[in-house]
C-alpha cells in the first residue's frame, strides 16, 4: 500500500501568520525560537531520536500554519528495505533538514552528512553534537569523500542510515551535472540499498541576507518522494542515472501540476 500525506486544504493559517500581511516575520520568529528549543534539549543531553522526530513535526506543523501545503509520498519506501539504506536527494532549501527527521527519524535511526561549520554554529551546533551527524569540511573533496565513507560505512554497520544531499549547495532549478555520486559510492561500500529523494521546497526561499532564514512563497506547494530502495550493481553508473531521473521526473511533475493550477 502507498503512503502518502498532504496537507488538508481546510488547514486554519495561524491568525498571527495572517497579521503578518504575507511577510514571514511570524514563520521566522517561531522557526528561531523551536531552534533554541531543540537546542535546550540538546544541552540538557535529552535530543535523543523520538525527541528529534518529534520537534520536527512540531516544524512540518509550523509550516502548515504558515500557508504551506504538504504532499508526501512514498513513506512506504523508507521501511521497505530491513537493512539501513543510504537515501539520496536534491537539496533546494533549509525546510527539507527541518522535515525529514520527522519523517525518516520516526520510523528508522538515521544521521546526515553536514557542513562541519555546523558542528560550532552557537545555535545548530549543540543540536548538530547531539545527533552525531557525518561532518565534512567542503575545501577538499578527497579528504570529504574519505570522510563520508569511513565514518558513512561505521554508521550502517550501526543499522544507522545516512542521509546525503549530492550537490555542494542548495538548488532552486535542479542541475544533474552538480549532483555527485557519492551516495552511491557509500551505499556500494557499505553493501546496502540507496532510496532516492525527490524534493521540492521553494515555499520556503534562501535568504539574502542569512541563507538559512528566507521569505515564503505561500503559492507554492512542498514536495518530498521517496522511491523505492535500489540496490548498487556494477560501478553504480545505472544507479546514479536512475536517482537522478527519479528527481528530475518528479520536479517536472510538479512544475506541471502548479502550472495547470494557476
Amino acid at each position: 500500500m502507498n503512503e502518502s500525506y498532504h496537507t488538508s486544504e481546510n488547514h486554519p493559517q495561524s491568525i498571527l501568520d495572517k497579521l503578518s500581511l504575507g511577510s514571514s516575520i511570524y514563520f521566522c520568529l517561531r522557526f528561531v525560537a523551536k531552534l533554541f528549543e531543540n537546542r535546550k534539549l540538546a544541552l540538557a543531553n535529552k535530543l535523543d531520536t523520538k525527541a528529534w522526530a518529534s520537534k520536527s513535526i512540531e516544524m512540518i506543523k509550523l509550516v502548515e500554519d504558515c500557508g504551506g501545503k504538504l504532499h508526501i509520498e512514498g513513506l512506504e519506501n523508507i521501511l521497505k528495505s530491513k537493512e539501513p539504506v543510504v537515501f539520496v536527494g536534491n537539496h533546494m532549501s533549509t525546510l527539507e533538514t527541518m522535515v525529514l527527521p520527522g519523517l525518516i527519524a520516526s520510523k528508522r535511526e538515521v544521521t546526515f552528512v553536514v557542513k562541519q561549520s555546523l558542528m560550532t554554529h552557537p545555535i545548530f551546533g549543540p543540536v548538530m553534537r547531539a545527533r552525531k551527524p557525518i561532518a565534512v569540511e567542503r575545501k577538499n573533496p578527497a579528504v570529504d569523500f574519505k570522510k563520508v565513507m569511513l565514518d558513512g560505512v561505521e554508521n550502517l554497520k550501526k543499522n544507522i542510515s545516512v542521509v546525503i544531499f549530492p550537490q555542494s549547495h542548495r538548488e532552486i532549478e535542479f542541475n544533474p551535472a552538480h549532483f555527485n555520486k557519492m551516495g552511491i559510492k557509500l551505499a556500494k561500500l557499505a553493501k546496502v540499498s540507496i532510496v532516492p529523494i525527490a524534493i521540492k521546497t521553494d515555499f520556503w526561499k534562501n535568504g539574502k541576507i542569512i541563507k538559512d532564514v528566507g521569505g515564503l512563497n505561500r503559492k507554492l506547494p512542498i514536495h518530498i518522494k521517496f522511491g523505492v530502495p535500489i540496490a548498487i550493481e556494477g560501478n553504480g553508473n545505472l544507479e546514479h542515472q536512475k536517482v537522478i531521473d527519479f528527481i528530475s521526473e518528479n520536479l517536472a511533475r510538479w512544475n506541471r501540476l502548479n502550472y495547470n493550477a494557476k
